[in-house]
Formats: structure tokens, C-alpha cells, sequence
């Protein structure tokens, strides 16, 4: 997993609209990039409504929003139109930034093992440099740890 203090992978992924993000298009503000397993589950959709509810204020810090799934572009415009989402979602259906980050890992559940995203969230400054990795993000309590954080720089 990439850790404080290293470049962001710089990626290149598109929305649900079709549109190619790169986080080089974000230089010069902070971006806060959360990786999460899959839309619509319950602690993803608490996760990003958590965001959505701190979005004012991340924007207040001259901060970018991006979420990363591996779900693909429909998908995502239905996540974003059930919750009112007002960031980016990204898809990363060939895991490009999701394995470049380290965020795709084994997990256990009920004895079987298999694949998955850890839920976490990077915020990178406005060099591409990281400087705040939460591991094993909390989908109630991330948002608000990253505005605390920020406003605390």
C-alpha cells in the first residue's frame, strides 16, 4: 500500500459520464481519493453519503473529492443519482489504480477467502505527494476525520 510521504500513483480513469480524470488534472489542490468495494452496499453508500454530507467543507479546504470502485460507469451514475452524490466516482474495472495504490487485498469472509478493495482513503496535497493514509477507512467516520484534519493543517 502506498504510504505518507510518497507520490500518488497518478491514474487515468473515467467517470460515469465517460469522461477521463488523472489526478495530475488536480494539481494545485488537495484530493482526497477513497477506495471502496462496491456501490450500493451499506457501508459504501454510508461512506459516500458521509462525503456528500462533508462536501461543502472539503471544498472550503480547496479540497477534491474521488471516489474508486471497480464498478463500472452505469453503475456509478445510479449511485450518484439515488444519493444525490456531488463527487467524482471513478471506475477502475481493470484495477489499474486499485492495485497501484495496494488497496486490493485478501479478505475473509465466513471462512472463504477471496479478493477485494480495503476500504481506504488517501489525501494527497497539492504536489501528488501523500500526506494522510487511513488504512482501514471507517464508512461513518472518514469524511469528518479528513475535514478535521485538513482544517487542522
Amino acid at each position: 500500500m502506498l504510504e505518507e510521504k510518497m507520490k500518488a500513483y497518478d491514474f487515468a480513469l473515467e467517470d460515469a459520464q465517460g469522461q477521463l480524470h488523472h489526478l495530475h488534472d488536480y494539481k494545485g489542490k488537495k484530493v482526497v481519493v477513497y477506495f471502496y468495494p462496491k456501490d450500493n452496499t451499506p457501508g459504501c453508500t454510508k461512506q459516500a453519503c458521509a462525503f456528500r454530507n462533508a462536501f461543502q467543507d472539503l471544498q472550503d479546504e480547496n479540497t477534491v473529492v474521488i471516489g474508486i470502485s471497480k464498478d463500472g460507469r452505469e453503475s456509478h451514475q445510479k449511485f450518484i443519482d439515488k444519493y444525490d452524490l456531488p463527487f467524482i466516482l471513478l471506475s477502475d474495472p481493470t484495477l489499474d489504480a486499485i492495485e497501484n495504490y495496494g488497496v486490493w487485498v485478501e479478505k475473509n469472509m465466513y471462512g472463504k477467502k477471496y479478493m477485494g478493495v480495503a476500504r481506504s482513503t488517501f489525501v494527497i496535497d497539492e504536489t501528488g505527494t501523500i500526506i494522510k493514509v487511513y488504512k482501514k477507512a471507517s464508512p461513518e467516520k472518514n469524511a469528518q476525520q479528513i475535514v478535521d484534519y485538513l482544517k487542522a493543517l
